[in-house]
């Protein structure tokens, strides 16, 4: 009878290693999605900030000084909200989005503080075909950049 539960033990432990491997692949799969949703948020979020820059630039060729400004533009009679919510930067969690300045003043773009390396790589909309070459979340930069104007240097993060 030994011999029979030193078998079931054995065939027992085994169960548990393939358990626990199979269980250690299923999260590190689960990591790797919650990794690409981050990544999608971050497109997301990243684009709106600068289609919000964009149209503030629209009224007068001037930027914003600070992110507050989209959301309530007080340049028109009634105020215009070029954005509903200041959005926190998913990579990091926290709304400390790193700001672009640009060359006459304001801020033109925003990008992540995050120095991870993406897992996207590729298949980017037309606009964003540089985050093809990323080595991290913070070379993916939402800039507006009219024609003729370069892009300027990060400044402080703002909240």
């Amino acid at each position: 009878m030994n011999a029979g539960k030193g078998f079931t033990y054995v065939g027992f432990l085994i169960f548990v290693a393939f358990a626990g491997a199979g269980l250690a692949a299923f999260g590190q799969i689960a990591s790797h999605q919650a990794q690409r949703e981050k990544e999608a948020e971050l497109l997301f979020r990243g684009d709106a900030f600068r289609a919000a820059i964009e149209n503030y630039y629209k009224k007068d060729k001037r930027y914003p000084v600070s992110l507050e400004q989209l959301l309530e533009d007080k340049r028109y009679p009634m105020p215009v909200r070029h954005l509903r919510r200041l959005y926190n930067d998913p990579m990091t969690g926290e709304p400390n989005w790193a700001v672009i300045d640009a060359p006459g003043g304001g801020i033109m773009g925003v990008h992540s503080r995050s120095e991870a390396a993406p897992i996207k790589t590729g298949n980017f909309l037309v606009k964003y075909e540089d985050f093809a070459n990323a080595k991290t979340y913070a070379d993916w930069k939402f800039v507006h950049s009219p024609p003729g104007l370069s892009r300027g240097v990060e400044k402080s993060p703002t909240k």
